[in-house]
């Protein structure tokens, strides 16, 4: 499967990339309050995302259309 992120770099929350797929700072906050946002770290007051747990959480989102004739009932 392809990486989006780059597994050995670390991603803070204001990072474009962090901001395009998982919202403002505050969204953010709110997906790790409700246990939905991807694996960090909190070192102090900061928030460190590392690129194979973005990764992950975003490969275990994936979603692979079905075949057209699954998609209208025929096998």
């Amino acid at each position: 499967m392809n990486n989006l992120f780059d597994e050995a770099r670390a991603y803070l929350p204001e990072d474009p990339e962090i901001l395009a797929l998982l919202g403002s700072k505050a969204r953010q906050a709110q997906l790790r309050h409700h246990g939905r946002s991807p694996a960090y770290f909190r070192l102090g007051r900061k928030i460190v995302y590392h690129g194979a747990d973005l990764n992950a959480w975003a490969n275990a989102r994936r979603i692979s259309p079905r075949s057209e004739g699954q998609a209208h009932g025929k096998t």
